[in-house]
């Protein structure tokens, strides 16, 4: 194949480009939210864990309701209304109406990430094609990351809470304005019959990754007090961890489509499970990094090589609906792991939170080898504008 052919055209990007500019802007209120709540508004501890909890679990609930308004009316209606409702939750924190526009802001906030996710996720993979689905969902994780981790960067320069919301009005913004005149894929017609709002085979996959995700809050909450009597590295080995996770699914995220899912996932895995048996020594420095980049490193493979394995078995009109599910398994898995992490670490320790994680990875092997265990069917691609917006 040629290198013409294997280039992803200019509508793709700006997909790729919006979801990063949604994302800035919601890593930006990350630091800024709990100094805003507890010394700003003087809330409590208790009120600041409802303010950050009900923005992942609206973002979960959502995830079957976008996936079926993506279906019915489109991947650009999706996305677009999913950065609206991001760059309207940037103005109701502006609202002086004190931790009452901060609970409503952050349902909003919810409600537009799970759309911009789902319908930027499914239009991606219909812009990148049948053989590229891989692909395409690891740029778009790339800038996804690569949104989250600048975002709270830029939210700590800017060191105001209402200047990171007045942030996150205007980002989604622009990535609308770039989209808008962007022709959407044709609306596939949906078979007559109810309609699930589970996808037939998407929920053994969901499962597999949650699973899979277990590790992140283990590194993400707690690897910088694991390594802190020994090596004191931390926040360097959770630096080499994302900076290898936008690594490999930038160079290497088209592999499921060259080898085989199969292969790469369980590659993914076994990587992983590497790292983390490292990290659960709390090995001197070198060695902590040099394992937080492993699991990094095999991190970047799950992901598009389960969602390109589920895709290709999914007709048209099941896709969004499958991509939720499966994000919504991510989520709550994080979530749950989160709560899991504490309490094991304050009974036997913070080198058994990773001993949880290894055998959270056990349960996602041998839940994806029973996914992989099924061939997967041919789709028959029916986009007729893909020629045009390559």
């Amino acid at each position: 194949m040629g290198l013409l052919e294997e280039r992803f055209g200019f509508h793709f990007w700006l997909v790729v480009g919006s979801c990063f500019l949604g994302f800035l802007g919601i890593g930006a209120i990350i630091p800024v939210l709990a100094p805003h709540v507890r010394q700003t508004l003087g809330e409590s501890d208790v009120t600041l864990g409802v303010v950050v909890g009900v923005f992942s679990l609206v973002a979960l609930m959502s995830r079957f309701l976008s996936g079926r308004v993506v279906i019915r009316y489109g991947r650009k209606y999706g996305l677009l209304l999913g950065l609206a409702l991001c760059s309207a939750a940037g103005v109701i924190y502006l609202i002086p109406a004190g931790i009452h526009a901060i609970f409503l802001g952050r349902v909003v906030h919810g409600l537009g990430e799970a759309f911009l996710y789902t319908g930027a996720a499914s239009w991606i993979v219909d812009l990148g094609g049948p053989s590229r689905r891989a692909r395409a969902l690891a740029f778009l994780s790339t800038g996804i990351w690569g949104g989250v981790s600048l975002g709270p960067v830029v939210g700590q320069a800017l060191g105001k809470f209402h200047s990171a919301a007045a942030l996150l009005v205007i980002t989604p913004l622009l990535a609308i304005a770039a989209l808008w005149h962007v022709r959407d894929m044709p609306v596939a017609a949906s078979p007559a019959g109810p309609h699930r709002w589970i996808p037939r085979g998407a929920l053994l996959p969901g499962l597999a990754l949650g699973f899979t995700n277990v590790h992140y809050p283990t590194l993400a909450g707690f690897l910088v007090l694991h390594l802190a009597g020994r090596s004191n590295c931390g926040g360097t080995a959770f630096a080499a961890y994302a900076f290898m996770v936008l690594t490999s699914r930038f160079f290497l995220g088209g592999l499921p489509d060259r080898l085989s899912p199969k292969v790469t996932f369980f590659g993914g895995l076994a990587l992983m499970a590497a790292g983390l048996s490292l990290i659960a020594l709390a090995p001197p420095a070198p060695v902590a990094i040099a394992a937080g980049a492993l699991i990094g490193f095999g991190f970047g493979f799950p992901w598009p090589s389960m969602a390109s394995f589920v895709l290709e078995k999914s007709s048209d009109h099941e896709r969004p609906s499958a991509l939720g599910v499966m994000s919504a398994c991510v989520d709550g898995f994080v979530g749950v792991s989160s709560m899991a992490a504490g309490a094991v670490a304050a009974r036997y320790g913070y080198p058994s939170i990773y001993l949880m994680a290894l055998l959270a990875l056990g349960v996602a092997a041998v839940l994806g080898q029973r996914v992989f265990e099924e061939p997967p069917e041919p789709s028959v691609d029916t986009s007729p504008l893909l020629a045009t917006q390559r």
